[in-house]
């Protein structure tokens, strides 16, 4: 049953077709988007644990002292984060294992979160920023510019 009146049909298509154009071209974006919060992502925590690294001891310091990881001991949580944010990052960049790199730094950006008592307002965007990026890696894939789509074009599967 046709709601619309017949000459507000033609025109409502014209508008409805040029919409899903529209749509068409910007969803080619797509694959460059995701690459880009994989870089900026990865980069905000490989560069974050290359900082713990120059300053072991500051590191433990703030393990220890500043940072309330909750069950673990704070060294076991140093060693950990430090990790994380050295090997999660380069697999989320080159798009490898996507889905689980970002899984893993959105629960270690969960982490740092809760364990800071303490967080100022523009480290909390920051960090909501970057939870918003993982959770479309997590759902959406590493898209076309990832080493997954790479080995999923060679082994040919669905």
């Amino acid at each position: 049953m046709n709601t619309l009146p017949s000459k507000l049909q033609r025109p409502f298509f014209i508008v409805s077709n040029l919409y899903q154009q529209f749509a068409d071209k910007l969803s080619l974006l797509t694959p460059v988007t995701l690459l880009a919060a994989r870089c900026y992502v990865g980069w905000a925590f490989f560069s974050s644990g290359l900082t713990k690294l120059r300053d072991w001891d500051s590191t433990l310091f703030l393990f220890e002292e500043e940072y309330h990881v909750p069950i673990l001991p704070y060294e076991l949580a140093a060693y950990l984060g430090t990790a994380g944010e050295l090997i999660l990052p380069v697999l989320l960049v080159l798009g490898f294992a996507s889905r689980f790199a970002a899984f893993g730094l959105f629960f270690v950006n969960i982490v740092a979160v809760i364990s800071l008592e303490d967080i100022a307002p523009a480290a909390y965007s920051e960090h909501l920023l970057w939870g918003v990026l993982l959770a479309q890696v997590i759902i959406l894939g590493g898209g076309r510019f990832a080493v997954d789509q790479f080995i999923k074009s060679k082994l040919k599967l669905r």
